[in-house]
């Protein structure tokens, strides 16, 4: 039977020595911060030209997620390379002969990957806060403003869950390209289009990337944005929710079918 501390070190070891996973985080952290800046600094520029309903209901600490959209796709890849490349290459048989225990091996790859994306979105929240804020000027908001900080943290916590909702589906469906074309399709295409539709709004807004993302407002019904159900805690609870589906629909995929 293989140790837990072994096993977490050998899924370290994989994380570290290839190099697609490691590009991918600093891909979400560049896109965050980057695109977070240039909001910034535009809407600075442009803020008299906003809508009044714009102007009412602005949100600076939102502001500084504005590249979350594109960044959390770099998050997506991550989290189904760390699991996927494994059935890509064959290597995952030797994995399951070295540690025949499914859960533990599973459980161990989310825990090492999902603890290094947590650390990468928190770090890339907190700098593109700052920065963000700084191009702001006057429009800024600091950190000590009530919620700022549960937003900056929600933001952090929010890159973390989606890499390891991405890593349950990908263990569900042991294919790179599957997962990310089913990943990329829910919160790119079904997740936005939907939203437009009035009927639809109702239920999107309990999908994982619209109810966390809420963790990220301190004003409500920010820039306009519709009104919700839940609380920006709430929100969060709904994605931690659909996060445990994931990663317990990919320990059963894992544990009764044949690698």
């Amino acid at each position: 039977m293989a140790s837990v501390p072994a096993v977490l070190t050998s899924e370290w070891t994989k994380i570290r020595s290839v190099s697609s996973t490691v590009w991918t985080l600093i891909a979400a952290f560049g896109v965050t911060v980057a695109l977070g800046a240039a909001g910034g600094a535009l809407l600075n520029a442009t803020f008299d030209d906003l809508s009044d309903t714009e102007r009412a209901t602005f949100d600076p600490t939102l502001v500084s997620f504005t590249g979350m959209t594109f960044s959390q796709l770099a998050m997506i890849v991550f989290g189904v390379l760390v699991v996927s490349t494994e059935y890509s290459s064959g290597m995952i048989r030797t994995s399951l002969a070295a540690v025949p225990q499914r859960g533990t091996l599973l459980f161990s790859k989310v825990t090492v990957a999902g603890a290094l994306a947590l650390l990468v979105g928190l770090l890339t929240s907190f700098l593109s806060f700052f920065l963000t804020q700084a191009l702001l000027g006057d429009r800024g908001i600091g950190l000590g403003e009530e919620n700022v900080l549960r937003a900056v943290v929600g933001a952090g916590l929010y890159m973390g869950l989606i890499a390891i909702f991405s890593m349950g589906v990908a263990a569900m469906l042991r294919s790179s390209v599957l997962a990310i074309c089913v990943l990329v399709t829910l919160f790119l295409l079904i997740s936005n289009i939907l939203s437009l539709v009035p009927y639809a709004k109702d239920v999107i807004k309990y999908f994982p990337d619209k109810a966390g993302m809420r963790i990220m407002q301190v004003v409500p019904e920010a820039m306009g944005s519709d009104p919700t159900p839940y609380g920006p805690w709430g929100g969060l609870g709904i994605m931690v929710l659909w996060v445990l589906a994931a990663v317990l629909g990919g320990f059963l995929v894992l544990k009764n079918r044949d690698a």
